[in-house]
């Protein structure tokens, strides 16, 4: 029977993925080994292959779902609180800052091609993290609708959610291939845009901004 991770089995295998973490996006990962993860994270051959027994690939999947992760986090505490206009607003500006500084160089999507995106464990990850995603933005509309703010039958919910994550990610895909967040930013006005139209409110996402 496998044993159950100890506390400290489990600081050690977070500390082991977020240090490969730091390495990939520095390095790449195609330019990445084992020796550079065990270097940076002080980690020994067989302690390495202890916490993840199939190797680099297994460690690999390890921080793409550190990464996916991260991407929800980045966008807290704004996502999580979809309630009000203004806060649509500053989740918006979020998701623009974040892959602003994240420019061309998606860790996660490298992460996928190493490994394979057809791999069972990969399409998980991307599947969760979308489900999420999709998840908050629905529920962000549903705050919208019990604060009076859209009515309730003015909208599938589900579906507009979906529109708007998938605005958000053809946005993010044109911004890696050109450097322009031009794209991402219509996504993003354009979605919050029809959810004012609905509610009937003055104004628009953009035209509230305080400054350019």
């Amino acid at each position: 029977m496998p044993q159950t991770p100890t506390a400290k089995g489990r600081a050690t295998r977070a500390r082991i993925i977020e240090g490969a973490a730091e390495v990939l996006r520095e390095r790449g990962v195609a330019f990445t080994t084992l020796d550079d993860i065990r270097g940076r994270t002080g980690t020994s051959k067989s302690q390495l292959f202890h916490y993840f027994p199939d190797g680099k690939d297994e460690l690999l999947l390890a921080v793409a779902q550190f990464e996916a992760d991260r991407v929800l986090e980045d966008q807290q505490p704004h996502l999580g609180r979809l309630d009000s206009w203004e806060s649509w607003q500053q989740w918006r500006d979020a998701v623009v800052e974040r892959y602003e500084r994240q420019g061309d160089e998606c860790a996660l999507g490298a992460l996928f091609l190493q490994v394979g995106r057809a791999r069972p464990g990969a399409r998980a990850i991307v599947a969760e993290l979308m489900r999420q995603w999709q998840g908050q933005l629905a529920a962000g509309i549903r705050a919208l609708q019990a604060n009076g703010l859209v009515p309730s039958s003015a909208l599938d919910v589900d579906r507009t959610a979906a529109s708007l994550l998938a605005g958000v990610q053809g946005g993010v895909a044109i911004m890696m291939s050109t450097g322009d967040a031009t794209h991402l930013k219509a996504a993003l006005d354009t979605g919050i845009e029809h959810l004012r139209a609905m509610a009937g409110a003055p104004g628009t996402a953009t035209t509230e901004r305080n400054c350019p």
